[in-house]
Parts: structure tokens; C-alpha cells; sequence
């Protein structure tokens, strides 16, 4: 991967986290690991665990950053977010029933320094069975 998709990644990743506490999340994880899954952030708000998948662009992009969350990447969420579960973090801090939220955020990033787009799709999608 390119020095420069890396760094608008973590650019986009730093963004998103500062959204999301702004809107009462905690952050608990950046970029956790299992296996060769990736989750770039996992939060925590009154409502439950929020599984956030991240995309950043620079204008102009030739596609909207959310179609990149395909099938094949929300079943590596589902896998890494039961191994996260499983290693009972997450119970240690909100209990054992909480719901949890699988969630995109979208970062396009303009011309300017510190022009930026932020959507985001809360429960973007619902795990079926994997």
C-alpha cells in the first residue's frame, strides 16, 4: 500500500474518532487486529459497541468511498468483531449484553487543509449468518 493511501486512512481515521467523541462514543480500539482482519475503530456509546469501518478519499475520487464496504469486507468485520467479543474486553466495560452496531464512516477529503466530508451510515449493515 502506498505511503500516501496510508497516511489519508489515518487522516480520515483521526477525523472520524474526533466526530464520534463529540457525539458521546468512547473510543476503545484503533486499528485492532485478529488474524488479518482489521477493525479501524471500536466505540462505545449508551446505545452499545459500534464496529466502525473507515473510508477516505481526496477529491476527486472516481467512486463514493462506502461502496468499498463490500460482502467480503463486512464478513471479515463479523469475524474480527466475535473475536473481539470473545476475548471479553468488551464485557469487561459494558457487560455482557450490549448491542452491537456495525457502522461506515466516509471521510472525503478536499483541496484545502482541513476541508474535509465526514458521512456516516450508522448500522450500515446487520450480520447474517457468516
Amino acid at each position: 500500500m502506498r505511503k500516501e493511501t496510508l497516511s489519508v486512512g489515518r487522516r480520515g481515521e483521526d477525523v472520524v474518532c474526533n466526530w464520534l467523541t463529540l457525539r458521546g462514543h468512547r473510543i476503545l480500539e484503533r486499528n485492532w487486529r485478529y488474524s488479518h482482519q482489521e477493525i479501524d475503530i471500536i466505540s462505545i456509546n449508551p446505545e452499545g459497541l459500534h464496529i466502525v469501518e473507515v473510508k477516505s478519499r481526496t477529491y476527486p475520487a472516481l467512486a463514493p468511498p462506502e461502496i468499498n464496504v463490500d460482502r467480503a469486507k463486512q464478513r471479515n468485520l463479523v469475524k474480527a468483531s466475535g473475536a473481539y467479543l470473545a476475548s471479553g474486553k468488551a464485557s469487561a466495560i459494558g457487560g455482557k449484553e450490549m448491542e452491537v452496531f456495525f457502522d461506515v464512516a466516509t471521510v472525503m477529503f478536499g483541496p484545502g487543509e482541513g476541508d474535509f466530508e465526514i458521512e456516516y451510515y450508522p448500522q450500515a449493515f446487520i450480520p447474517l449468518y457468516y
